[in-house]
Order: structure tokens, then C-alpha cells, then sequence
């Protein structure tokens, strides 16, 4: 039970390290552009640009952050022990580390990408630990 909830922790240790330094490249790699302003870029990029795709990446996961964050303080809040649980989890951030690695490294246009796959297994795998919260929930 122990190792078990510690796993749970440590996959959302890291993905809140995954966010700050998903904040600190795309932070970073526009600080660095000449005649850079603060909170914007510019409506002329696209994924070509590195400056494009570090924001989009830190961006992307910003609008997928609220469902998993609520999904897991909603189950360290119920105490809500389950192996599932914690191997969705773990799938999660794995696949949100791998999307952003293909988002920094892959220009394309092409629908899907390659990190579409991955922003799939993420998504699937946190509607199945919201799935596993509604069922210990009703139980």
C-alpha cells in the first residue's frame, strides 16, 4: 500500500516538474528572439518554429492540466488506493513527456502528428482514473 501510494506521488512529482520545465523552455526560447515581448508571440508563426511548439507544447498541457490535476487531488483526497489507478497515472505522464518530446522536436503541419498518439494515450488514460474515482465514488 505504501509503495503503491509513493508511485501515485512520484508520477505527479514529475509531471509538475514536466510543467515547470515545459514553462521555463517555452519561457526561455522566446525570451531569447529579438524584439521579444512579454506574453505574446507572433501571429505569423507555426509549427516550424521552435518558438511556436515550446509554447504550444506548455500551452497544450495548461489546457489539459485542470482534468488530470482534479482527478488526482480528488483521489489523494479519498484516500483512493488502487494499482489501476496509479499504472494510469504513470501512462499519463509518460505520454505527456514523450508528446512534448515529439512536439520540441517534429515540425509538421500533418494531422495527426506523430504526438497525436500520445495526446490520445494520455487522454484515454485519465478518463480511465476518472473512471476509477466515479466507481469508488458509487461504491
Amino acid at each position: 500500500m505504501i509503495e503503491l501510494t509513493y508511485s501515485a506521488y512520484l508520477a505527479f512529482y514529475i509531471y509538475l516538474v514536466m510543467l515547470l520545465v515545459q514553462w521555463a523552455v517555452a519561457t526561455t526560447i522566446k525570451a531569447k528572439q529579438p524584439n521579444a515581448i512579454p506574453g505574446k508571440i507572433g501571429n505569423d508563426l507555426s509549427h516550424d518554429s521552435l518558438v511556436f511548439r515550446s509554447h504550444r507544447t506548455f500551452q497544450n498541457t495548461l489546457e489539459n492540466s485542470p482534468l488530470f490535476l482534479g482527478t488526482v487531488l480528488l483521489a489523494f483526497v479519498m484516500n483512493f488506493t488502487s494499482s489501476a489507478f496509479a499504472i494510469c497515472m504513470w501512462i499519463y505522464v509518460a505520454a505527456r513527456i514523450i508528446h512534448m518530446a515529439l512536439y520540441y522536436t517534429i515540425a509538421t503541419e500533418k494531422n495527426p502528428s506523430p504526438r497525436s498518439y500520445f495526446f490520445i494515450i494520455a487522454a484515454l488514460a485519465n478518463i480511465v482514473m476518472l473512471g476509477l474515482v466515479g466507481i469508488r465514488l458509487l461504491a
